[in-house]
């Protein structure tokens, strides 16, 4: 099983970094964190780097449901999204499988609300 899933844009960074956040938003999601990896590490280690950016993607009521049946489950959330430029153009977005990220939690429960969120981040990854 691949811990995320992804599809290649034919679309610049910038456009493709829109897109993901309009896709998350309708699907339910906040973006609660954004990180640029990219000028983070050359603030950090003086080192270019491609455009690459983590959005913290959640969804406040299915959170709210993960954590009601598993307090420990904050250290899996948020549900990160990567938006990247790749090599020859264009763009890559992938996102956390929960499923995957999920089975070292021995929850029954919980594994069905990650099943859910999965659905809503494939139809994410497929609206893009």
């Amino acid at each position: 099983m691949s811990y995320y899933l992804a599809k290649r844009l034919a679309l610049p960074f910038a456009d493709a970094l829109e897109r993901t956040r309009n896709a998350l938003k309708e699907a339910g999601f906040g973006i609660i964190a954004e990180i640029d990896i990219a000028a983070t590490l050359r603030q950090k280690l003086g080192v270019d780097f491609r455009k690459y950016c983590i959005l913290g993607a959640c969804n406040p009521a299915l959170a709210y449901e993960a954590l009601r049946i598993e307090d420990k489950v904050g250290t899996l959330l948020p549900c990160n999204v990567i938006v990247q430029e790749i090599d020859g153009g264009g763009s890559e977005v992938a996102a956390i499988d929960p499923v995957a990220a999920m089975q070292a939690v021995a929850n029954p429960q919980l594994a069905e609300l990650a099943a859910r969120v999965r659905t809503l981040l494939e139809q994410v990854i497929a609206r893009l």
